[in-house]
């Protein structure tokens, strides 16, 4: 039920201590995404600050800021020198870039300018030619000179063209976001930036990538894509960069790039050519038409053959061309330079240079030699060929957190998998790659959390690196017909995996596909189900409801009658229990047809009745009397059945019996007991929701008892759940609240800027149960006197306000509301915001804040002399048990009243002892006298500014 800094400018500019830490930054020239990530702040409030600095010093653009910040900084004038600017999102190169200066300036050139004509630009060239090395070339001589970032995304490990958006949108560090698409959050995403995309290695995916490529360009009117391809896109908007060879100039000279790759290339491997030897090598690289790939692997054979053996090798190979017809002569140079290193290795190697081109991306030696270790080549013989591979530059080495992997580049990988085609050996192959990564998979399900612990880093490397493997072979398994199980099993376990790693969207998507690829209806119902109960944990309602209604149907036509009436019977909960991550509300009566629906089916099946008791309890109201034994009734028969996923909804619907009676003791000590029978269950689809929504309900019933510690810890736990690592906007909200309760503002803060980001790139949902950590901030910055912060909090609060739900959190925020007021000294127009007596707040969501408003309400009564502002401290008393923060505020009302200071200061005692540093502070500030001085320096501390 749970979803249901001061400012200290410069005396000459007015500039602030926040805007001279970004002109310091700008200064440095880092992007305005890379000041956000240093700051902790939004890009949108970097982009304010930079416009103010424009303003307030007078000058033109971003460039004159630059050189301005410079300038104070060389004077003194500038912030603190602040962190480390973050690193550059490109990956590093292995090996030093050679050559093409004209070509490298040509396409920065036509990046740069691109915003004034064509924005999308393709640099297309034969594999191997070196299209990947010159745009991460182009990436990092631009990174500095594009305000929002050069943005790299490596497509080679996408075989599904469904992951196609999800990658780009990971390697722009965006989570996927519940109801919404990939493609959505990209969209939003490139709205308002001004950076370059670099998609590289385009040719398998060409179809995708111009449709996603369309979309981006025509959502974001500032955003440049480079692609790196065989072959154009055939966009009309395309401009295509032709990438050719490197240059062998005829003649004398230093030979060109071409043999200063060479040469470079063959000193890496430890013999290079005399510099008397240069025409000779000019003809072999002009023999392989510049090719830096085919060079490269020629090059790497120079200290095993000299000259004479590589002249003599390429010859024999390359005059099997002469008279062919030359219009793909690139193509069949590298080619036939790839045969010729082959045919130069031992047997061993060669198997297993063609083996291991089932791999996605890079592997480790082991997987290798479970994949590639067979006749002829025996398990323990493997790592020595990876190793002579490497040698000869067919693989290369890559370090990393969880040890050394071997990548094959992309054209060798291909290349490959000819051969593989070739000796027939690609279904026994692909058998092994899979087996082994479906092995891998299900012993990392089996250990700790993907993403959790110590060494959690690598753990996460390890199962990111998974990952694209059993997608591979999850694509493979599918399209063989014989393999389909092996698919389904395989897209379960990556469902399972992903779900440990926190990338729910992506669970989702393989359990539906586990679905399709069921061998039977009970397979469909059984994929469905959890599918739909990731959709549920991750706050995509729509998706839950269309997933339980086809899983019930499997279930039905699988003769399941019981377990159609257990998913019906879920479905119609959620229908009542989650209207707040629904966007397209069911008809009014459709729970209680669903209800009717799944009785007629369950029989006499004791889960099915458990759960049909629980949505009924969900159905009816829970401060009617017919609730509350519906609500017993359901937790008896879940505890009969020994369902706890079951048990735990039965006792959601008592923490809001709970709540709504004014028990909020009661309601923490239920949500522990729900927390404690959950902690047990593993990381998995069918308890996910119910875990995410103990610990919101627990932070929640904590808020409502006034148990701010405790608030706080279960709040942490919200923030670290799986489930949210999408969602950042979900994981911190009850957190900020909390954190601001405590005056805790540092953190709530840092956590707000966290939370307004993810939320602009999940496009703004409208979630009525975030609006109070909307307004939780807005106080905050009204409190400080920082009204502009204010306005743009409160506009937040403005935009999450739901169609279904107008009026869902009007009584949380006039609790907002009537504080800062009263601290202002305007008790009148609390009065006047504070309608209803704290009595009316009968419903659970509202009862939360009961306690709170109840002593907000009493003390705007006193503090505006109201006549019966006795009658309202007696009447906010009753509202108050069983929360020493609200109780220690009506009492301080009630001093107040009696103009009693030594209860005033009692209460400041006391709300100091309860965690709540505001109140307590604002408690010496109305005691007076001597006591003033007191509160006014504990505000100050907190930058509040005295009205």
């Amino acid at each position: 039920m749970g979803y249901g800094g001061g400012r200290s400018g410069t005396a000459d500019t007015g500039v602030t201590q926040r805007e001279a830490e970004v002109l310091a930054a700008v200064g440095e020239h880092l992007t305005n995404a890379e000041i956000a990530a240093r700051l902790v702040i939004s890009v949108r409030t970097v982009e304010s600050h930079v416009s103010a600095l424009l303003r307030k010093l007078a000058v033109a653009d971003r460039r004159a800021l630059s050189e301005l910040a410079a300038e104070r900084a060389a004077a003194g004038a500038a912030a603190p020198a602040p962190p480390t600017r973050p690193a550059a999102p490109l990956p590093s190169a292995l090996t030093p870039f050679v050559g093409r200066a004209a070509e490298r300036a040509e396409l920065a050139g036509l990046l740069v300018g691109a915003l004034d004509g064509q924005r999308l630009v393709s640099a297309v060239g034969p594999g191997g030619v070196g299209k990947t090395r010159l745009a991460l070339a182009v990436a990092a001589d631009l990174s500095d000179r594009v305000v929002d970032g050069v943005w790299y995304v490596d497509l080679v490990p996408v075989t599904d063209p469904a992951m196609l958006a999800p990658t780009v949108a990971a390697a722009l560090g965006l989570g996927e976001q519940p109801g919404r698409t990939a493609d959505d959050t990209l969209l939003e995403w490139v709205a308002d930036r001004r950076a370059v995309l670099v998609l590289d290695n385009c040719e398998h995916l060409l179809d995708p990538v111009a449709l996603l490529v369309e979309r981006l360009l025509a959502a974001g009117p500032e955003l440049v894509v480079l692609t790196t391809s065989r072959a154009r896109l055939m966009l009309p908007f395309e401009r295509v960069f032709p990438v050719a060879g490197l240059a062998v100039p005829d003649g004398g000279g230093d030979g060109g790039d071409a043999v200063a790759l060479f040469e470079q290339r063959a000193a890496a491997a430890g013999s290079r050519p005399d510099a008397a030897d240069r025409a000779r090598v000019r003809r072999i690289c002009a023999g392989l038409d510049g090719v830096p790939l085919a060079i490269e692997l020629a090059a790497a054979r120079l200290p095993a053959l000299g000259l004479d053996g590589l002249e003599a090798g390429l010859a024999d190979r390359l005059d099997l061309l002469a008279g062919a017809r030359r219009a793909d002569e690139r193509h069949r140079s590298l080619r036939a330079t790839l045969d010729w290193s082959c045919a130069l290795l031992p047997g061993s190697a060669r198997a297993v240079l063609r083996r291991v081109s089932v791999f996605a991306g890079p592997f480790p030696a082991a997987d290798a030699a479970a994949v590639a270790g067979w006749a002829p080549v025996r398990p323990r013989e493997v790592g020595a060929q990876l190793a002579v591979l490497a040698e000869h530059s067919l693989l290369v080495p890559v370090p990393g957190p969880d040890g050394t992997r071997y990548r094959t580049l992309e054209t060798v990988r291909q290349y490959g998998a000819e051969l593989l085609d070739d000796a027939g050996e690609t279904d026994d192959t692909r058998l092994r790659h899979l087996d082994r990564v479906a092995a891998t998979g299900r012993a990392l399900l089996a250990g700790a959390d993907a993403d959790a612990g110590p060494g959690g880093g690598g753990r996460r490397v390890g199962f990111d690196h998974l990952a694209d493997e059993l997608r591979a072979a999850v694509g493979w398994a599918a399209t063989v017909p014989a393999h389909r199980g092996a698919a389904h099993d395989t897209a379960v376990l990556l469902g399972a995996l992903c779900l440990r790693r926190g990338r729910q969207a992506e669970a989702q998507r393989r359990f539906e596909l586990a679905a399709e690829l069921a061998e039977d209806d009970a397979g469909v119902a059984a994929a469905l189900g959890r599918a739909a109960a990731v959709a549920s944990a991750r706050l995509a309602g729509d998706d839950a409801l269309r997933l339980l209604a086809a899983a019930a149907e499997a279930s039905l036509l699988a003769c399941r009658p019981t377990t159609a009436a257990y998913q019906l019977a879920v479905l119609a909960e959620l229908v009542n229990r989650g209207p707040g991550i629904i966007a397209r509300p069911p008809d009014p009566d459709t729970a209680a047809r669903l209800i009717e629906r799944a009785g007629r089916l369950a029989g006499t099946d004791p889960a099915a009745l458990a759960r049909i008791a629980t949505a009924q309890a969900f159905e009816l109201s829970e401060i009617s009397p017919e609730g509350v034994a519906a609500s017993e009734r359901a937790l008896r028969l879940a505890r009969e059945a020994g369902d706890l996923v079951a048990e735990s909804a039965a006792l959601d619907r008592a923490i809001t019996i709970e709540l709504s009676r004014g028990s909020p003791r009661g309601a923490l000590a239920t949500a522990e007991r729900r927390i404690a029978l959950l902690r047990g269950l593993p990381v998995d689809a069918d308890p996910g929701f119910e875990v995410a929504d103990a610990h919101v309900m627990a932070t929640e019933s904590a808020i409502a008892a006034g148990r701010l510690e405790q608030a706080r810890r279960y709040a942490d736990a919200v923030a670290a759940l799986p489930q949210f690592r999408e969602t950042g906007h979900v994981a911190p909200a009850r957190l900020i609240i909390v954190s601001f309760l405590q005056g805790d503002w540092d953190r709530t803060l840092v956590e707000a800027e966290r939370f307004r980001e993810s939320w602009v790139r999940a496009g703004r949902p409208r979630v009525p149960t975030l609006r109070r950590t909307a307004h939780s901030v807005a106080t905050l910055h009204g409190l400080r006197g920082e009204e502009a912060e204010r306005a743009e909090w409160l506009a937040v609060f403005d935009a999450l306000v739901s169609a279904q739900w107008p009026e869902h959190d009007r009584h949380p925020s006039a609790c907002f509301d009537a504080l800062l007021l009263l601290h202002r000294g305007r008790p009148d127009e609390a009065v006047r915001r504070m309608l209803f007596p704290p009595g009316d707040l009968v419903r659970w969501y509202d009862a939360i804040w009961r306690p709170w408003y109840a002593a907000m309400w009493a003390e705007a009564g006193v503090l505006a002399g109201l006549h019966d502002a006795a009658e309202r401290v007696a009447a906010a008393r009753a509202s108050v048990s069983g929360n020493p923060i609200a109780t220690a505020l009506v009492e301080r009302a009630a001093a107040l009243l009696d103009g009693d200071t030594a209860g005033v200061l009692a209460a400041a005692a006391a709300l100091g002892a309860a965690g709540d540093r505001l109140q307590s502070a604002r408690s010496l500030v109305l005691a007076g006298g001597p006591h003033r001085d007191r509160g006014a320096a504990a505000l100050a501390e907190l930058r509040v500014r005295m009205p």
